[in-house]
């Protein structure tokens, strides 16, 4: 299991790292400040017994 995963920012790009909770369920979803260009994304988070699966969205329409 790992203890990070990452996503691709779709306001500027940039691939993301951010820590898994293996222990708050198997789908969670989370609003989460891009640490570069500061625009909020939603974080979906989608864990199996072995591998977390990260993509966001845009908090907004832009």
């Amino acid at each position: 299991m790992r203890d990070e995963a990452s996503y691709v920012c779709d306001s500027c790009g940039e691939d993301i790292v951010v820590p898994i909770d293996w222990s708050a369920g198997s789908r969670q979803s989370y609003v989460e400040d891009c640490p570069v260009c500061c625009n909020p994304n939603i974080i979906h988070v989608e864990l199996d017994e072995e591998d977390a699966y990260v993509r966001s969205e845009p908090e907004q329409d832009r």
